[in-house]
């Protein structure tokens, strides 16, 4: 084992030796994995018959792509996966990420009801992966008990476990989850490991369509560092609420080649959100810029916090 690993796994052993109170999860020699399961073994659900019969206990009701597919409201989210298969076959974005300028945007939201949206393909493999270790809130929102298995935190810290030891089917929907896991106090240091990008590149052999669930852009730094390993970024922001000033700054934290499109959320016009496809051939910020033009230009921008 490296020097790196021996590393993160003595800081998580001090910590939770400081804090006992706080340890939920054994250590890695204590892991019970579950069966790996391949690609071929993961069985394919018509996701639009069985959500509208008996959901998993705890599903948010918010999560429309999956608890109600032939809604106007998950039509909204069939529109950003359009934007995402089209950027897929003009640019390999298999692996996109989701975040927002700060908390309480939606990025959340939006990555599982896109990765709901993905997954009513039945011949289509998906993934969601949860790489917010401060505030992790993927599985809380899918009703899946963090306790019942390893997550992305265990996979990092052993380098024994694979993808397929950590990524949880999540009947009835056609869609495969690798939750945060436990509770780390190192989240920084565990996403710059060499591991969180083999994960990733294991992922995209994997699955046809991978979406990650970012920290924010602007209040931390965990986002630089995933950015290597995703394809693009699809930026959630928040009408009426996000400043401008942040949103300025969260796009300029964001590679232009990389930027896919910006979600413009909680709109108070007929339609709840719309989104704007970036020229991810700009390479030197003017893209970004004209982004922001835009959606000044929308009027929407009039009530926002500044």
């Amino acid at each position: 084992m490296s020097t790196f690993f021996k590393a993160l796994q003595q800081a998580e052993r001090d910590r939770a030796l400081a804090e006992p109170a706080r340890r939920d999860t054994p250590l890695d020699s204590e892991l019970r994995l579950p069966a790996p399961t391949t690609r071929q073994e993961m069985p394919l659900v018509d996701t639009a018959k069985e959500a509208g019969g008996a959901p998993p206990e705890g599903v948010e009701e918010h999560l429309v792509s999956l608890l109600r597919p032939a809604s106007l409201e998950a039509e909204h989210y069939r529109a950003l996966r359009h934007l995402v298969e089209q950027a897929d076959r003009s640019a390999n974005l298999t692996i996109v990420a989701v975040s927002a300028p700060a908390e309480g945007d939606g990025k959340t939201l939006t990555a599982i009801n896109l990765a709901g949206a993905l997954a009513q393909a039945p011949d289509i493999r998906v993934l969601l992966v949860d790489t917010d270790l401060r505030r992790p809130a993927v599985a809380q929102r899918l009703g899946l008990a963090v306790a019942d298995g390893p997550g992305l935190v265990d996979a990092i810290l052993s380098p024994t476990l694979a993808l397929e030891n950590v990524a949880r089917p999540c009947p009835p929907f056609n869609l495969s989850v690798v939750p945060a896991g436990r509770a780390s106090g190192i989240p920084y240091e565990l996403l710059k490991s060499p591991r969180l990008g083999e994960l990733l590149d294991a992922a995209r052999r994997q699955y046809d369509h991978v979406v990650v669930d970012t920290p924010p852009l602007v209040p931390i730094p965990d986002c630089q560092i995933i950015a290597k390993s995703v394809d693009g970024f699809l930026v959630v922001v928040s009408a009426h609420k996000t400043p401008r000033k942040l949103v300025e700054e969260s796009l300029r934290s964001v590679k232009p080649d990389k930027l896919v499109g910006i979600v413009f959320n909680r709109d108070d016009r007929s339609m709840a959100r719309y989104y704007y496809a970036a020229d991810r051939r700009s390479r030197n910020g003017n893209g970004a810029r004209r982004w922001i033009e835009r959606m000044r230009s929308t009027g929407s921008w009039a009530r926002a916090r500044r």
